[in-house]
């Protein structure tokens, strides 16, 4: 027998439709990160660094959304690949700046044709307008969202663009 719940259908879920939605689009992803020997995880971290140059620790997680665990976890696999390095502040000891290494320069190189494609196919298929409207919205609902966590005192302010 099915439950009776006082909610929306798991179909018009929101955070289940978004869901659905990245797992699509990774799909078509997956395959050239792959061939280029890199996790999502590690591509984000790699598009994060080449977009802002050097980061601390908190902002690159900030910018991957990626949970300081897990980015423990990547970034010493990483370091010793010659992808990224990492040093210490000479301000604080306790706290290290991420950036990119030439080696992961020439990987974002090698894999952005494969990367482009990508966007070019999914946009010749769900329309390049609809595409960029897509994006526009996103960006809507992510400030919207944002201004409803500062209003309430939650996140003070939404959290900059991951990189694409």
């Amino acid at each position: 027998m099915k439950p009776s719940v006082p909610m929306r259908a798991f179909s018009q879920s929101l955070p289940m439709a978004l869901l659905r939605a990245r797992e699509a689009v990774m799909r078509r992803f997956r395959p050239a990160l792959r061939r280029q020997g890199v996790t999502e995880q590690q591509w984000r971290v790699l598009r994060a660094l080449a977009d802002a140059g050097v980061l601390e620790i908190t902002a690159l997680a900030q910018a991957t959304f990626l949970l300081a665990p897990s980015l423990s976890r990547i970034l010493p696999d990483m370091e010793a690949r010659g992808l990224i390095s990492r040093r210490q502040l000479d301000s604080d000891l306790r706290r290290s700046a991420i950036s990119l290494e030439p080696k992961g320069v020439r990987l974002i190189a090698a894999h952005a044709p494969d990367s482009e494609r990508t966007y070019e196919a999914i946009a010749r298929r769900f329309g390049p307008q609809r595409l960029e409207h897509l994006f526009r919205l996103l960006y809507e609902l992510e400030g919207v969202l944002g201004e409803m966590a500062e209003e309430s005192g939650g996140q003070t302010a939404p959290r900059k663009r991951a990189a694409r």
